[in-house]
Order: structure tokens, then C-alpha cells, then sequence
């Protein structure tokens, strides 16, 4: 609680982004993308993602498009750590 949105902030390259992480089996709404606008706002964020280990609605997707968050869901995550380990 108390973070504005944001689970994580990173930087590379002087370009940051402000990151929410949702552990779920299930679906995640909009409700996240519209925190992690904010609090790409709130931090003066070049970019937002989220990433969750489940999966995410229509809503999310659509609402995601129109504030250019990205969105990493349990495939993309695997895909992520398959390239990396």
C-alpha cells in the first residue's frame, strides 16, 4: 500500500518505467492498467508495464493499447525466462 500504483520503478539508459506485478491465476482487468497510468504519472514515468502470472482481460488490452502500457502475461513471462536461463 502507499505505492501510487507502482511495485517497481527501474531505469536503464535514462528511460524509466514504472512496473505493477499481479500474482494471479486468473484474469487481470483494467483496473491495473488504469493504476499503472497513474502512477506513471504520479512518478514522471517514461513508460508502464504490467506483468502478472496469469492472464488479462479484453479490457486490460484495450485500455492497455490507448496509454501505450505494455502488457507481459504468464506466456510472455515464460517466453522472458526461457530466453534468459
Amino acid at each position: 500500500s502507499g505505492d501510487q500504483g507502482a511495485d517497481i520503478i527501474v531505469e536503464k539508459d535514462g528511460v524509466s518505467t514504472a512496473i505493477q506485478t499481479k500474482k494471479y491465476s486468473g484474469s487481470v482487468g483494467n483496473k491495473a492498467v488504469q493504476e499503472i497510468v497513474a502512477a506513471m504519472k504520479f512518478y514522471d514515468c517514461d513508460k508502464a508495464m504490467v506483468i502478472t502470472t496469469g492472464d488479462f482481460t479484453k479490457g486490460a488490452f484495450e485500455l492497455a493499447g490507448r496509454n501505450g502500457v505494455q502488457l507481459i502475461d504468464r506466456k510472455a513471462l515464460n517466453d522472458l525466462f526461457d530466453s534468459i536461463l
